[in-house]
């Protein structure tokens, strides 16, 4: 069973090659990865999704220096979205179906030119894949997707608690060892 994993990571470089790596050598398979600053400049949100065991990823995360905080939220309510972009081919008469498309799933065309348009849509992972797998007999020429992010809904906030930097010696500089 998928789980959703928050990680709280301190926003240093290397740290996402430390977790990619821990999972390469666990044999945990990332479902979806995404990284991105938080309100705190020093702190990066990892949102993972996976296919295993979540206390042993969550225990095999700790180990890492770089790791604050991990939360699975697996069954926590939560918000979760994805968004891909879709360069689809079109012609004069599946320029229609392809707004049409966008109508229902509400989705967004960001860019036209006469033979392709890209498509912009956000949503829950099924949404999606959904409107993709009704773009592709149109013609899908190009896509990306950005992996989901998550947030917990309500009152339930992922922070680090008094998280102060390693080597912070409290007049605003890193001691250096």
């Amino acid at each position: 069973m998928k789980q959703t994993l928050v990680a709280l990571v301190e926003n240093k470089p290397g740290v996402l090659n430390r977790v990619a790596s821990l999972f390469r050598r666990r044999g945990f398979n990332i479902d979806s990865l995404t990284v991105g600053r938080t309100e705190n400049p020093a702190i990066s949100r990892m949102t993972i999704v996976v296919d295993a065991d979540a206390d042993k990823v969550k225990t095999q995360l700790y180990k890492l220096v770089n790791v604050i905080q991990v939360e699975n939220v697996t069954e926590l309510p939560e918000i979760s979205r994805d968004l891909a972009l879709v360069k689809v081919q079109v012609n004069s008469q599946t320029r229609g179906e392809v707004v049409q498309l966008c109508d229902i799933f509400r989705a967004h065309i960001v860019d036209a030119t006469p033979e392709a348009v890209i498509v912009e849509i956000t949503g829950g992972e099924d949404k999606i894949t959904s409107m993709i797998e009704l773009l592709r007999p149109i013609g899908i020429l190009e896509m990306v997707r950005t992996g989901i992010v998550t947030m917990t809904r309500g009152d339930h906030i992922l922070s680090p608690n008094g998280y102060q930097p390693r080597g912070a010696n409290g007049n605003g500089h890193t001691s250096v060892i």
